[in-house]
């Protein structure tokens, strides 16, 4: 199976603080044990990049970019797909819904990806798998 990592993943699997922090790593150590293919965005890594060194700080920078990232493969979004994320930013015209969930969704349309490692609960509103499976995503 091929999953798509979201920011909050990444965020809940570095700060053991989190609510759902358990919930991911062991989501996360699922999938590496089942061999599944784990993907991004490199709009998802900007973002996470920036809201881990803001939370957390630069050791847990250096934990994502040394140790999560060379176990993802980073999809990259071009002026098509950001174009068409715009789009479907306005489209929805919600403020909590972001230009970088937008690129996420579109992306795993693109890439018949179903299922995403997300505590963000727009993922399963798109209609994909959203792991781990939360009675309340947030």
């Amino acid at each position: 199976m091929t999953l798509f990592v979201d920011t909050s993943a990444l965020l809940a699997f570095l700060d053991a603080d989190q609510p759902h922090h358990a919930d991911v790593t062991e989501a996360w150590r699922r999938a590496l044990n089942d061999h599944d293919s784990l993907v991004t965005s490199n709009y998802v890594l900007v973002e996470a990049f920036a809201l881990v060194q803001r939370r957390l700080g630069l050791d847990a920078v250096r934990a994502l970019a040394g140790d999560l990232v060379p176990l993802l493969q980073p999809l990259w979004v071009d002026e098509e797909l950001h174009a068409a994320a715009m789009a479907a930013l306005f489209t929805a015209g919600r403020r909590k819904l972001s230009l970088v969930d937008c690129t996420s969704f579109e992306l795993m349309r693109r890439h018949g990806i179903g299922a995403a490692l997300s505590l963000d609960a727009d993922f399963a509103q798109q209609g994909f798998r959203q792991l781990p499976a939360l009675k309340t995503a947030t």
